[in-house]
């Protein structure tokens, strides 16, 4: 029997639970928002503070890696006492180190206010998923993860397209500034509505909070040796190959860290991570998926921005608006999908990678064969059909690897996976850029520049769609498993377990 204090669901009114639901997913999205609307700024950054290169990685990955870092300790939190209380502690301090960037006076202090605007973003996201696990079950749950699947692809999409408009208004002095700025006024009335309308999760116990303080070093030392090589990879002959060694290290600590779990929990004590929700296939599987998942998407937009600004010389705001014709479809889709996933599972999101591995298919062919007039056209033609496979990949899977997650376990299984998810951007977004550039250093005045371009295009997509291949294996074998353990059930004549069906744990408790 688990010792993880108990977090009942939430008796709600269904107009009190949509409007709670609605702040979370619009808090979410201005927190996913700031990780693609930064990127098209850095130029103006550079022309405005006179950073150097090392410093525009740092203020993208430090976010990245500040983020990633604190999800998984700020869930585990939010599990054992208040998810509302976190979420207004995130938001608050998002809101404040927000503030701190926009009046940043040089890129040092733009960087340290950065960074801790990604732990403020880390702890408010799982107690997002934490929330929508505890407000909705079965079919209902389909459908909110669906919306919230449309504000995150939406979000992504339009990020660069926002960042761009915002530096067109503010000028290229201080239109950076913009970026951040606009978080203020958001944020403050996201405090507001929290306050207002967000219901009380607290956990009352009298056990102390557990948060096994050497697992969260050696699991530190772990995401950080991961992360960091591919952070800072650029693909210029410039890079520093020492930084894989620390790829041993990111071993050594995997190991060191699945022991010290083991050990923490025979002591009858709450590991950091409890490593029966990798037991859980549905979880496991799923989790896998999505992080491929957003190694290649976020890749695919960055390498198709770089294309359109450097190749073809299309201005930022324009250059963004071509994905937003994925931003829309994405959002229908998901929406669309979330419905649907309950009927068609994991069938649902194989056939949406089908359909976004076409259009990324499609999207390459007419980069690289289209005249440079037609060309931005006719990639956003190409984008328009990606985003309706795209939709229908993120929040169907979202809701099938947290169907069999425990509620009380909601916001820990919800930032494992948006751990993942940003561990697969880094890793996805270095292996891409770096057959981008690395191509355009091999071939610079050896052939016209439009047709390097069309090379390093191509080549960075390649990334892009081997990528989308791996998750299509991982669901196929996910379906497998499926499709093995229902005919298992039928032989043994068990009935076919329910959405929300309480599990041992709940039932040895008297939770069922």
């Amino acid at each position: 029997m688990s010792d993880l204090p108990r977090t009942r669901d939430i008796p709600l009114p269904d107009s009190h639970r949509w409007r709670a639901y609605w702040v979370c997913v619009a808090v979410a999205g201005l927190t996913i928002l700031d990780l693609s609307k930064v990127n098209v700024a850095l130029p103006s950054i550079e022309e405005a503070m006179g950073a150097g290169s090392t410093e525009l990685q740092l203020i993208v990955s430090g976010y990245v890696l500040a983020f990633g870092l604190t999800l998984v300790p700020a869930g585990r939190l939010g599990d054992q006492r208040s998810r509302t209380v976190l979420f207004v502690v995130g938001l608050t301090l998002f809101t404040l180190t927000s503030l701190a960037c926009a009046l940043a006076p040089d890129a040092t202090w733009l960087l340290v206010f950065r960074m801790l605007q990604g732990v403020a973003a880390g702890i408010q996201m799982p107690q997002v998923l934490g929330l929508i696990q505890q407000l909705f079950h079965g079919a209902e749950r389909g459908r909110a993860f669906g919306l919230f699947g449309a504000m995150i692809g939406v979000t992504t999409a339009i990020g660069p397209t926002l960042g761009g408009l915002l530096i067109a208004i503010g000028g290229p002095e201080d239109g950076w500034r913009g970026i951040f700025w606009m978080n203020v006024p958001l944020g403050v009335i996201a405090i507001a509505l929290a306050l207002w309308v967000l219901p009380e999760t607290r956990t009352r116990s009298h056990r102390k909070v557990q948060l096994d303080p050497v697992g969260l070093v050696i699991f530190a030392i772990t995401v950080l040796s991961l992360m960091w090589p591919f952070l800072f990879t650029t693909g210029s002959p410039d890079d520093d190959p020492a930084r894989w060694w620390l790829l041993v290290v990111f071993v050594l600590g995997v190991s060191a860290f699945v022991a010290w779990e083991r050990r923490y929990e025979a002591s009858g004590r709450q590991p950091l991570v409890p490593l029966g929700l990798f037991r859980i296939g549905s979880f496991r599987n799923g989790a896998l998926l999505q992080s491929v998942f957003f190694a290649a998407v976020p890749s695919m937009f960055l390498l198709t921005t770089l294309y359109l600004q450097d190749g073809l010389d299309v201005a930022p705001v324009f250059a963004g608006m071509v994905t937003m014709g994925y931003a829309l479809t994405s959002a229908f889709a998901s929406w669309r999908g979330g419905l649907l996933v309950e009927r068609w599972g994991r069938g649902l999101v194989l056939f949406g990678l089908g359909v976004l591995i076409a259009g990324v298919g499609v999207l390459v062919l007419l980069a690289l064969s289209t005249p440079s007039a037609v060309t931005p056209w006719a990639m956003a033609g190409a984008l328009i059909v990606a985003g309706l496979g795209g939709g229908l990949v993120v929040s169907p899977n979202q809701t099938l690897t947290l169907a069999d997650v425990p509620v009380r376990s909601g916001g820990l299984a919800g930032s494992v996976g948006q751990l993942g998810q940003r561990i697969g951007t880094a890793v996805g977004t270095a292996i891409a850029l770096s057959l981008f550039y690395a191509t355009l250093y091999r071939e610079e005045g050896d052939a016209p520049q439009l047709e390097v371009f069309h090379h390093a295009y191509g080549f960075g997509m390649l990334a892009v769609a081997v990528l989308l291949a791996i998750a299509f294996a991982v669901g196929m074998a996910d379906l497998g498993a499926r499709v093995r353990a229902r005919r298992s059930r039928a032989a043994d004549g068990e009935p076919e377990p329910g959405p929300d069906e309480p599990d041992d744990d709940d039932i040895a408790s008297g939770h069922a």
